[in-house]
């Protein structure tokens, strides 16, 4: 394994009825503000639950914040804190509103333009609000992380930035909760926490036997449990089983001290940005074809993948890759979750647009390789159409 410090100072507070946890993990004196999406978190009744824990503790809301969280709404969010002084946040929702609420909380002690955090990765955070967070849509895993994706919309920029000032200080996860989702969040989330892990996993070989192995177990659980959660009545301890391995997958343990990929997410950001997919889908759309275009420098891995996730062990080299890649994209249909460009209405005319967005937002050397060119993201989106 490479050398690597595994840090995590967040607290999990798991299981059914935890909401009223909140009461003795935010401090008694606190001003705080609840930020969260639609109405769906008023409607399940989970807003009045976190009300009712908070007591009376000087309170103030802020709503709206989009699946893919914008400056231009978080901005007045940041203006909302710093006029009440508020001086802790509580996330209310899935990963987008807790992405949100991280950006609000180093914004709201950046002294500077606050699109820095973003431009600089992070790197410029010195400080921010605590902040704490009751998860309902499991699948970023932003609730045991210290990542964050923002959307810029009038630049159409989607950018991310990482400090350990915005590690949530606590993340209450109820399975419960996610009952009433809507089928397609779902599919979304379990694809979501699905390449989280393959973009930690499926590198090169580096002798990392504990890592792998967690890696491939949760593979193999989204696998067991993906159709269920999307396509049956929900119950407790499928919920429970999904919600637990979508933060283990981005909490930082299955990528320590191992390389790292990403480029199936970071080139997907594009297609979010310009055409409004939602995050999962356009990890669909682009996994399978980044994996096949780049089997020469993954193949050591692909083939444990496909022996180890997928119990693929006959054949030749390129016909395991070939099948497991392809039940990889059959896993994903079967959740509902659509895996073309042409599904969405997007076609080879869009090519120069993304790939020229790439580069303009300097998305030059990815992959564990750094060779992730602009050429090969090209080809990607043309293989995915």
């Amino acid at each position: 394994m490479l050398n690597f410090d595994f840090h995590n100072p967040t607290r999990i507070v798991f299981g059914q009825n935890t909401v009223a946890r909140i009461a003795t993990l935010v401090p008694a004196d606190a001003r705080i503000l609840i930020l969260y999406g639609g109405k769906s978190a008023e409607q399940n009744g989970t807003l009045q639950e976190v009300r009712a824990a908070l007591g009376t503790r000087r309170q103030f809301e802020f709503g709206g914040i989009e699946p893919n969280p914008t400056y231009e709404t978080l901005i007045k969010a940041v203006e909302l804190v710093r006029q009440e002084k508020v001086d802790f946040l509580l996330a209310v929702g899935g990963g987008s509103v807790i992405d949100g609420t991280k950006f609000v909380a180093a914004a709201a002690r950046f002294a500077d333009d606050p699109w820095q955090i973003l431009e600089t990765f992070g790197g410029k955070v010195s400080q921010a609000l605590p902040l704490g967070v009751v998860l309902t849509l499991p699948a970023t895993g932003s609730e045991m992380n210290s990542g964050s994706v923002v959307t810029r919309k009038s630049t159409k920029n989607k950018a991310f930035f990482n400090s350990p000032h915005v590690f949530p200080q606590f993340s209450i996860l109820d399975p419960t909760k996610t009952y009433s989702l809507p089928a397609r969040q779902l599919a979304n989330g379990v694809v979501d926490a699905f390449t989280h892990v393959v973009e930690q996993y499926l590198t090169y070989p580096v002798d990392a036997r504990v890592q792998d192995r967690f890696a491939e177990g949760l593979l193999q659980t989204l696998i067991e449990i993906g159709p269920k959660v999307v396509h049956e009545p929900a119950d407790y301890e499928t919920r429970a089983n999904l919600m637990w391995t979508a933060t283990m997958a981005l909490n930082g343990l299955i990528g320590a001290g191992v390389p790292q990929d990403w480029a199936t997410h970071l080139i997907g950001h594009e297609l979010t940005a310009q055409f409004g997919l939602d995050h999962g889908q356009t990890l669909a759309v682009l996994l399978p074809a980044m994996l096949d275009l780049r089997r020469n420098n993954k193949q050591a891995k692909l083939l444990q993948f496909a022996e180890r996730v997928w119990g693929i062990t006959t054949g030749s080299d390129d016909q395991r890759i070939d099948l497991a890649i392809e039940k990889t994209r059959s896993f994903f249909t079967d959740l509902g979750v659509k895996t073309r460009l042409s599904d969405y209405g997007i076609t080879a005319d869009a090519l120069d647009g993304l790939v020229g967005q790439l580069e303009a937002h300097g998305m030059t050397q990815l992959g564990e390789h750094h060779d992730v060119t602009p050429a090969l993201s090209r080809q990607v989106y043309a293989a995915s159409l």
